[in-house]
C-alpha cells in the first residue's frame, strides 16, 4: 500500500476514534450534567432513586466509552509523533485538567453508592457533575484550537501559552461540545429511562438542544468562512439538519431517532473539523513558522504498514463487543426497578 495512502488512512480513522468518543462519552457526561436538573424528586427517597436510574443508564457502558479517548491518544502517537509531541506539549496543562475532571468523575461513579449517607453521596454527586462538565468543555477548546491553528515555530515547536488557548473561536467550541453532549445525554435518558424521568428528560432535550443548535451553526459556519471548502460546508449543513431533525423527533417522542440524529450531529461537526484540518494536523499561525501535515508529522511506512494490519484485526471485535454490550443492555428502567440501597463495605 501506499505510503501517502497509509498517511490518510491514519488521518481519517483518528477521526473515526475521536467521533467513537465523542458520541459514546458524550451522552455520559450528558448524564452527569444533568444529575442536578433531573436529579431532584418529591422528596429524598424519590431523589436518590432518580438519581440511581440515571447513573444505572450509563454503568455498564462509561467506563469502556473511555477506551476511545485512549485509543484516538495512542493512534496519534504511534502514527503522526511528531503531531502527538507538538499537541500535548501545547495543551499540558488543559489536558492535564480532562485527566483529573475524568479521574474524579470516575472515583464518583464508583464511590458514590459505596455508603448509605446522604451526605458522602452528594459529595460523590458534585465530583460527577464536576467531571462531566469540565471534560468535554476542555475537549472542545483543544480540538477547535487545533483547527484554527496555533503559533508554532519553524521547529515544529508551540510558541504560545495558556492565554493562547483561550481564544473566543475555541471558547466557542468548548461551549458547543458542552451543549451537545448535554442534549446527546437527555435523549439518552429519555431513550433509556420510562415514566417521570423520561417526560423531564425529553421536555429538557428540547430547549438545551435549541440553545446547542444556535451555537453549532455559529461555530462552523465561523470555521467554514475562516477555513472552509465545499466539502466542510456539506458536513455543516448535515450537522445543522440532524440536530435539528433530533429535535423535531424528540418533540413527537421517538427518542431513538432523536439519539441518532445527535450522534449523526457529532458525526459531522468532527468530520467538519478534520476537513478544515486537511492535509495539516496543526497549522501554524506564525509567519515563517511550520504547519504539521500528515506528510511532515507521520511514522514511517513501516509503522503505519503493522498498525493498519493490527486496527484490521482488533478493531471488528471491539466493534461486536461494543455493539453487543449496548444489545444486551438496552431496556428501559425506571424508578421502580431500583431496590433500596445497600452499603457496600
Amino acid at each position: 500500500m501506499d505510503y501517502t495512502v497509509l498517511q490518510l488512512i491514519w488521518f481519517v480513522l483518528i477521526g473515526v476514534l475521536w467521533t467513537g468518543y465523542l458520541v459514546l462519552e458524550g451522552f455520559d457526561f450528558g448524564v452527569g450534567m444533568l444529575l442536578p436538573a433531573l436529579g431532584p424528586g418529591r422528596d429524598a427517597a424519590d431523589s436518590e432513586r432518580r438519581k440511581r436510574v440515571m447513573l444505572t443508564t450509563i454503568g455498564p457502558h462509561w467506563d469502556g466509552n473511555e477506551v476511545w479517548l485512549l485509543t484516538a491518544g495512542g493512534a496519534t502517537f504511534a502514527a503522526f509523533p511528531e503531531w502527538y509531541a507538538t499537541m500535548f506539549s501545547a495543551f499540558y496543562l488543559p489536558l492535564l485538567l480532562v485527566l483529573v475532571a475524568l479521574i474524579v468523575r470516575n472515583m464518583g461513579l464508583e464511590y458514590r453508592g459505596k455508603r448509605d449517607n446522604e451526605t458522602w453521596r452528594k459529595r460523590w454527586d458534585r465530583a460527577i457533575i464536576a467531571g462531566s462538565v469540565v471534560a468535554p468543555l476542555l475537549v472542545g477548546v483543544a480540538l477547535t484550537n487545533v483547527v484554527r491553528g496555533l503559533p508554532i515555530d519553524s521547529s515544529m515547536e508551540f510558541a504560545g501559552n495558556l492565554f493562547t488557548l483561550l481564544n473566543p473561536m475555541s471558547l466557542l467550541g468548548g461551549l458547543v461540545i458542552l451543549g451537545l453532549c448535554l442534549t446527546h445525554g437527555a435523549f439518552f435518558l429519555a431513550l433509556k429511562t420510562d415514566g417521570e424521568i423520561r417526560r423531564d428528560a425529553r421536555a429538557l432535550a428540547t430547549k438545551v438542544g435549541l440553545g446547542t443548535a444556535v451555537l453549532a451553526v455559529i461555530l462552523l459556519a465561523w470555521l467554514g468562512f475562516a477555513k472552509g471548502t465545499m466539502w466542510t460546508w456539506i458536513t455543516t449543513v448535515i450537522a445543522a439538519v440532524a440536530l435539528l431533525a433530533a429535535i423535531a423527533m424528540n418533540m413527537r417522542g421517538k427518542e431513538g431517532f432523536a439519539f441518532t440524529g445527535t450522534a449523526i450531529t457529532i458525526a459531522a461537526a468532527v468530520a467538519t473539523y478534520f476537513l478544515a484540518l486537511f492535509p495539516n494536523v496543526m497549522p501554524s499561525t506564525l509567519e515563517g513558522g511550520t504547519s504539521l501535515t500528515i506528510m511532515n508529522a507521520s511514522s514511517t511506512e513501516l509503522t503505519l504498514k503493522i498498525m493498519t494490519i493490527a486496527a484490521a484485526v482488533f478493531t471488528p471485535i471491539v466493534l461486536i463487543y461494543t455493539a453487543w454490550t449496548y444489545w444486551v443492555f438496552r431496556k428501559r428502567i425506571a424508578t421502580h426497578h431500583i431496590p433500596k440501597p445497600v452499603a457496600v463495605s
